[in-house]
């Protein structure tokens, strides 16, 4: 996929749709040191649990998701976000369809 493009207004939210059963993903950019990427997952839909050897922070744009981290649930909605903790078993299940952006950072 192709990256945003530099120095320009992005209308996030915007940039990805949802698909009917489905999660769906854009890369916005991408470095050596971490990426952003959104996501738009349908309701029910959902992000097995697995852990990274990196922080991440998943800002929910639309709509409402459940984050488990280590087991506890959190319920994060439009405007909220949470820090993935590096190295922390997390899953995402959409409890209604949302859109995330999500900020991983590798150094």
């Amino acid at each position: 996929m192709s990256t945003a493009p530099k120095s320009e207004i992005l209308d996030l939210a915007g940039m990805v749709g949802y698909q009917e059963g489905s999660v769906v993903s854009r890369q916005i950019t991408k470095a050596e040191a971490g990426n952003v990427t959104l996501f738009a997952f349908d309701a029910g839909q959902e992000l097995s649990e697995h852990t990274a050897p990196y922080d991440a922070l998943a800002h929910i744009l639309e709509g409402e998701a459940e984050v488990r981290i280590s087991g506890q649930p959190f319920a994060v909605k439009m405007g909220q976000a949470i820090i993935l903790p590096a190295n922390q078993p997390h899953a995402l299940k959409a409890t209604l369809r949302f859109k995330m952006l999500l900020t991983m950072i590798r150094a």
